[in-house]
């Protein structure tokens, strides 16, 4: 039976503490989740960094990806709706959230977790967003002087962690001591900046230069643009002890962004992560029909604060714990105790990975019929007539100019549930027919179907959906002319097709063949992102890897249009569905029985990741039905240079990898190729190479082993 439609938007702003354990909460126990409501989470990292070990990151004791929560992973687990982007301002009254480069979201309610940004960094180097600091730091080499401005608990741990790494680090403080929150604790940091020779200046002028600022934090300024109450000195959103904001029933904040008004408490991941489980049900309450009375929340007074030493002493790590006025340490077990918190906490997203569901059908071109019911079907439908036409996109008539009127189809079950990145990738998937074919794209039709739901959750999927669409339009000048709505039944989810027409002068129009002799193959950009999505379903895809696979195909590959045509192209086809070597076999179809084509292996590139996911054995759901076309590699179509991949599942998984928003296969003649390269790489086609050859198949025969 299918669940009720959905009445309610629910926005999660921030990737912060409180809500990623709101969504481990609702995934462990679903009847928890605010009933009929469309979830949606914004941040403008796939990943959130745990704080807690981030110095340990930077000591070099911990790898990045030790600190990094998955959110896109979680979001999918949770049956949550991910959004990467980058939040620019609030309107309360209008319920919507403001994104850059996109429309802004709807919203019945709104959280905020959105963590904080370094209160006066000046032309230092901020400690937050963590993130940029997380890049700067690393690229820091043993050796260099590094100056740190601040007297707080993340300067002189950070401090440590860089001496770690073996840095001479000095700390510039505004007054006399540090502040870590009492006496005994400010000197307890001072005995172990002293034993790291950590020398402190202090009542350091405001003017002194330094390398990093850790000067306290304050809240997006944003919030208190949009006419938030807000605390005036950390601008943080003043709630009431339900965690509501004072006089906005509909927004709610919590982290370091939010503050209790009448039980205020500094910010600390201590109190973010005491305060989800109450964030979790009044946002349920706020939501239930009718609503219920929410939960207030009082903080605990105090919180534990572990201080590690980054391991820079030669007896091993060590930590400081401070709680009110009380400083321990530092001491080995301390570290141990630190460890084990900080272990334990990431420890609750990566078991959610092991508990993923079995494989689910890929979506995306990896959801389209395989190529033998095609072609049967196909062959069926007029078994007297000639074979039916594979070119990428058909010519339907001809323009008062001359030039060729194009036309293709495509569209799937929606690749990603962000319905504005869904739109936009469909799109720049469905032109690569044209752009394949040497054509501009002049307009666009679009049939998009929409999950049943409120009216008004219809209103925000449809129009997210075409301002996606649009963002790939807009520049090259084209129209989206209309199209057609429908809603989804028993289930459905969201799904895009779009007819998409073109022009081209007859003399500027490729096929897909004849390719000939003499020509080499050149590729635009990996492939793999049949497997990564697979990968990713199952948790298996490291969220870097996606967010490499993401950026590359949101790069549109209209440029490539000129470009080739101004180097000779011959021929091209684009790599979608049926893998590189079923694409490439419709080209040998399409070009005679006399040629044949030596591939690159070693000069076929892959999206980070793809390869070592392919060897352990991820692999689409088209991809079996792909591997008839492996039949190939025994006539028309062999490989050279292969080395340590020769005969590997890696490679030929590779082969056959269906591919959404995947490379353009080029012929050109062989002279061209290096003025074409040059002129790609420098379109920012970075990973272009030439993968093979044309040659007679005579020729090829000739040079291949004989059997046995």
């Amino acid at each position: 039976m299918n669940a009720a439609p959905e009445r309610h938007l629910l926005v999660l702003a921030g990737g912060g503490h409180s809500h990623v354990l709101v969504l481990r909460r609702w995934l462990m126990r679903p009847h928890t989740r605010p009933p009929r409501t469309r979830i949606t989470l914004v941040s403008r990292h796939g990943t959130a960094l745990y704080s807690g070990l981030l110095p340990a990151v930077v000591a070099a004791l911990e790898p990045p990806e030790a600190a990094a929560i998955d959110l896109r992973r979680l979001c999918t687990l949770a049956g949550v709706t991910f959004v990467q982007a980058e939040i620019t301002g609030l309107d309360p009254k209008a319920r919507e959230l403001q994104l850059a480069g996109r429309p802004p979201l709807r919203f019945d309610r709104l959280s905020l977790d959105l963590g904080a940004v370094t209160a006066t960094p000046g032309e230092a180097m901020a400690v937050k967003p963590l993130e940029p600091f997380l890049a700067w730091a690393e690229r820091r080499r043993a050796g260099e002087p590094l100056v740190i401005r601040g007297g707080g608990a993340a300067a002189v741990e950070l401090a440590l962690a860089f001496r770690a790494r073996g840095m001479a680090c000095q700390l510039l403080l505004q007054g006399e001591s540090l502040h870590l929150g009492s006496a005994a604790a400010n000197r307890a940091g001072e005995r172990l900046l002293s034993q790291a020779a950590i020398p402190i200046q202090r009542r350091a002028p405001a003017e002194a230069p330094a390398d990093l600022a850790c000067t306290g934090s304050r809240a997006p300024a944003w919030l208190a643009a949009a006419g938030l109450p807000v605390d005036p000195g950390s601008g943080r959103v003043l709630t009431e002890s339900s965690l509501a904001v004072i006089g906005h029933p509909e927004l709610f904040a919590s982290g370091d962004c939010g503050l209790i008004a009448a039980d205020p408490r500094p910010p600390s991941g201590v109190w973010a992560v005491r305060s989800a489980p109450v964030l979790a049900e009044n946002l349920r309450r706020s939501l239930a029909e009718p609503a219920r009375p929410l939960r207030p929340w009082r903080p605990q007074a105090r919180a534990l604060q572990l201080l590690g030493d980054g391991g820079w002493h030669p007896a091993g790590p060590r930590a400081l714990a401070f709680y009110g006025p009380v400083a321990v340490g530092p001491s080995a077990w301390i570290w141990r105790w630190k460890q084990r918190i900080d272990r334990a906490f990431m420890a609750r997203f990566a078991a959610l990975q092991a508990m993923a569901a079995a494989a689910m059908a890929c979506r995306g071109c990896a959801a389209k019929l395989g190529a033998a019911p095609l072609a049967a079907a196909l062959a069926r439908l007029d078994p007297d007539g000639p074979p039916r036409p594979v070119e990428d996109a058909a010519v339907v008539g001809s323009g008062a100019d001359g030039h060729l009127l194009l036309q293709s189809v495509d569209g799937f079950p929606a690749l990603v549930d962000d319905p504005w990145l869904n739109g936009r990738l469909t799109t720049l998937h469905a032109c690569s027919d044209l752009w394949a074919s040497g054509a501009a794209v002049d307009s666009v039709q679009a049939l998009v179907t929409v999950p049943e739901a409120a009216a008004a959750i219809q209103e925000e999927l449809l129009l997210q959906t075409l301002a996606g669409v649009c963002s790939v339009l807009d520049p090259l000048g084209a129209a989206l002319v209309g199209g057609h709505t429908l809603e989804g039944r028993d289930g459905a989810g969201l799904a895009l097709a779009l007819t998409v027409n073109g022009t081209v002068a007859p003399a500027a129009h490729w096929g897909k063949g004849p390719l000939r002799p003499g020509e080499v193959l050149l590729l635009s950009r990996p492939l793999g992102s049949g497997v990564l999505f697979a990968a990713a379903m199952a948790g298996a895809a490291a969220p870097s890897c996606m967010e490499a696979l993401l950026e590359g195909m949101q790069h549109s590959q209209a440029p490539l249009v000129p470009l080739l045509a101004a180097h000779g192209c011959r021929a091209c086809t684009d790599i979608t569905g049926f893998g590189l070597l079923g694409h490439l076999g419709e080209m040998l179809d399409a070009s005679g029985a006399g040629v044949a084509v030596e591939l690159e292996a070693a000069a076929i590139s892959a999206y980070p990741g793809a390869l070592e996911l392919l060897e352990r054995g991820f692999a689409s759901t088209l991809a079996p039905a792909n591997a008839a076309a492996l039949a190939l590699l025994e006539g028309p179509v062999q490989l050279v240079g292969a080395g340590g991949l020769a005969g590997s599942a890696a490679l030929a998984g590779l082969l056959i990898d269906p591919q959404t928003c995947g490379p353009l296969l080029a012929a050109l003649p062989a002279a061209e190729a290096p003025a074409a390269l040059a002129a790609l790489r420098g379109a920012g086609f970075g990973a272009a190479a030439v993968i093979g050859r044309v040659v007679s198949r005579r020729a090829a025969d000739a040079a291949s082993p004989a059997p046995g």
